[in-house]
């Protein structure tokens, strides 16, 4: 039984982004959702499923006057939203529900209401078993696998050093950017160090802000504002909790199995892709990414990046809005990849890439170990 396509009728971000210290998370859950909703044409009186994390589907949906039949609370970190989209589209096949808003909002910056990591760890198999040893924090984590990879790969630090550089050039022409100055491979090599190999520039920014997708049937979503941007395909995976008990320090597993599991439900193949999100919260994740998503083979996405091919006018443009590392990164960065991938497949992307049809967006969760894909595409991609 072939399901109905479902798709995106409304995406927005936070009004603001950056630095808002006078909003709440919840605030900012809510300011994204009230975008999404003008950008659809719709009211909170026609959704009827609800998703989000960092604060409880059910405040949410009172704050926002949503009565639902179908809510998701998954939160899983970074990727928590790519989970969403695909939870949603099975919810609005089944029946479940018709028209679902999907949102985030992080005080990632400003810290108002917000957790901080005593209370990510409290009660997980890290907090006992890793952060009595000093992995504490993400930076501190991500050292262990990265470090591995380059010596497997014979790769240096100025590898790392070059994504961020690629990545600039991309927050250049965005003017929503944190960082839009250029940026050279001795300015990231000489910044702070923050934990081996990692300075400060290869490190995601810290930030507030927050964005929100409508999701409907495709039929549906031909009545609203803009062109239908249709999910092609989705996946979702893990592995372990903990850094020090990944199977292999040079790849993802769960990136691995939830991009190709995206790409069989899409029923395309690597090349078909037009454009490429990947989460970027430290300098390395993009190599792994495009190895991972089978872009490039293992330990060559490196000098994939170095040959120009991600850049703009590259044949695989990838983290066009600047990525977490220049455009913004408020803590969980899943939605706003998911928001140049619907930008871009619209057409409408500030630094847009030519006649983009198709785009995946990759997040990740947790400490490396949970991973959601989805592939967006206009109605020529729905057509092939």
């Amino acid at each position: 039984m072939k399901h109905q396509h479902v798709a995106v009728a409304g995406a927005a971000e936070t009004t603001e982004m950056g630095v808002i210290p006078g909003m709440t998370e919840l605030q900012l859950h809510a300011d994204a959702a009230l975008n999404a909703l003008a950008d659809a044409g719709l009211s909170a009186a026609d959704i009827d499923g609800i998703a989000c994390a960092g604060v409880a589907p059910d405040v949410l949906a009172s704050y926002l006057g949503v009565t639902p039949t179908w809510i998701d609370g998954t939160h899983i970190g970074g990727s928590s939203f790519m989970l969403h989209v695909r939870h949603a589209m099975a919810a609005i096949q089944s029946g479940h529900c018709k028209t679902v808003i999907i949102t985030h909002g992080e005080s990632g910056k400003s810290a108002v209401g917000a957790a901080g990591f005593p209370e990510f760890f409290a009660g997980r198999l890290g907090g006992e078993f890793e952060v009595p040893y000093g992995a504490s924090i993400p930076p501190t984590m991500f050292t262990i696998p990265v470090l591995r990879y380059l010596k497997e790969f014979d790769l240096s630090i100025e590898d790392l050093a070059q994504v961020a550089v690629a990545q600039r050039q991309w927050a250049a022409l965005n003017p929503r950017a944190t960082f839009k100055d250029p940026l050279t491979i001795d300015d990231v090599m000489n910044s702070k160090m923050i934990a081996y190999p990692f300075t400060l520039l290869m490190c995601c920014l810290r930030t507030d802000g927050g964005g929100a997708l409508i999701l409907t049937s495709a039929d549906r979503a031909k009545d609203f504002r803009h062109p239908p941007v249709y999910i092609l395909g989705t996946g979702e995976s893990c592995e372990g909790p903990m850094i020090s008990q990944l199977e292999d320090y040079t790849t993802s597993r769960a990136f691995r199995v939830a991009g190709q599991t995206a790409f069989v439900e899409a029923g395309i193949e690597r090349n078909d892709v037009d454009h490429v999100m990947i989460y970027d919260a430290f300098a390395h994740v993009p190599l792994y990414g495009l190895e991972d998503l089978g872009f490039c083979k293992p330990g060559e996405a490196a000098s994939f990046i170095r040959d120009g091919h991600t850049l703009p006018g590259g044949k695989l443009p990838t983290n066009t809005n600047g990525g977490g590392l220049s455009y913004m990164h408020s803590g969980m960065y899943g939605m706003y990849a998911m928001q140049e991938s619907v930008r871009q497949i619209r057409g409408i992307a500030p630094a847009q890439v030519p006649d983009a049809k198709i785009s995946i967006a990759l997040g990740i969760g947790g400490m490396f170990s949970v991973s959601g894909a989805i592939i967006f595409g206009n109605e020529l991609a729905l057509s092939r």
